[in-house]
């Protein structure tokens, strides 16, 4: 809200200070947007609904064959559902079903070559 005002823009938010209903779409349509676009780049793409905490929302992660991932906020769990379905994505309940190891290989590998430590050529 305040960097709307900074670019001269009305706040779009109820009087509740909820998001509005254009806002919320707006957002669903930029998280579906990032989903798809993570989808059609990498191969081997299955789906986790994670449930909310009482720190998260609820969320749905993509994990790629090469192990790389996406998490994004959902509007609830059916959302996340409803969208692997759409996608034709093996979807898994995080908390029953296991996060891959290739995402943990993933991210062990990311880490080293981020810190300078990876080795072979860099």
């Amino acid at each position: 809200m305040i960097f709307d005002r900074l670019r001269g823009k009305k706040a779009a938010r109820t009087s509740t200070g909820k998001p509005s209903r254009r806002e919320r779409a707006e957002a669903a349509e930029a998280t579906e947007q990032a989903l798809n676009e993570f989808i059609l780049t990498r191969p081997g793409v299955a789906a986790w609904v994670e449930e909310p905490t009482g720190f998260n929302k609820a969320s749905i992660l993509l994990v790629a064959g090469t192990g790389e991932w996406l998490r994004r906020p959902v509007p609830d769990t059916g959302w996340g559902r409803d969208f692997a379905a759409r996608a034709q994505l093996t979807c898994y309940t995080a908390g029953l079903d296991p996060y891959p190891q290739r995402m943990r290989n993933w991210d062990t590998a990311h880490r080293q070559s981020s810190s300078g430590q990876a080795t072979g050529g860099k």
